[in-house]
């Protein structure tokens, strides 16, 4: 089978004080990048929509469900780590208006980042269970997950080997495809296709 797995468009900034959930939907940039998205992928053949229950995934699935006719499955699976938190501020919008909170990152990890708003080890084992159940449950089928970029890194870094969980920055609405054949081999077929938003 084919997983084809899809990062949501770029989020609002959101920072609660009240201590829910911050929960963003996606910036009118985003709404874009989901639209391009989806008409990139028109004229592939998808069999089952998956999707986080995350506003900013489920807003990106939104019109690929719409243009493919299919209706979006809700996996809590594939929730980024972050679900829980209060703040959610986009890594650019860090990078530009708060460098010295973005020099903080880079000196620390990302690790040690995620590893603030949850448990990494616990979130990759969550991940890589999610994603096998899903390859079982679809044999033979090309599948879409819409998700985050921390459940990209997870399975890709699962399948090549790559000791560090969180390794490379997806673009939003990327697609990253993988294969899964019934014998139990995976592999990677690409990374951070982005060419829908050129």
């Amino acid at each position: 089978m084919e997983l084809i797995i899809i990062r949501h468009g770029l989020p609002l900034t959101v920072e609660k004080e009240d201590g829910t959930a911050a929960d963003p939907e996606l910036s009118p940039e985003g709404v874009q990048q989901a639209a391009k998205m989806a008409d990139w992928m028109q004229s592939e053949k998808l069999d089952v929509l998956y999707c986080s229950p995350m506003k900013r995934a489920l807003m990106t699935a939104e019109p690929l469900a719409k243009i493919k006719n299919l209706e979006m499955q809700i996996e809590p699976g594939v929730a980024e780590i972050d679900q829980h938190s209060s703040s959610y501020v986009p890594m650019e919008e860090i990078k530009e208006k708060h460098p010295e909170q973005w020099q903080q990152i880079i000196e620390d990890g990302v690790d040690k980042t995620f590893n603030a708003i949850g448990n990494v080890e616990l979130f990759r084992e969550k991940v890589v269970k999610t994603i096998e159940t899903i390859i079982d449950a679809n044999k033979g089928k090309r599948v879409a997950v819409v998700c985050h970029g921390g459940i990209i890194n997870v399975w890709a870094a699962h399948i090549l080997g790559i000791k560090n969980p969180l390794f490379f920055a997806p673009d939003y609405t990327s697609i990253n495809r993988f294969m899964a054949s019934s014998s139990g081999v995976h592999s990677l077929k690409s990374l951070n296709e982005a060419g829908h938003l050129r």
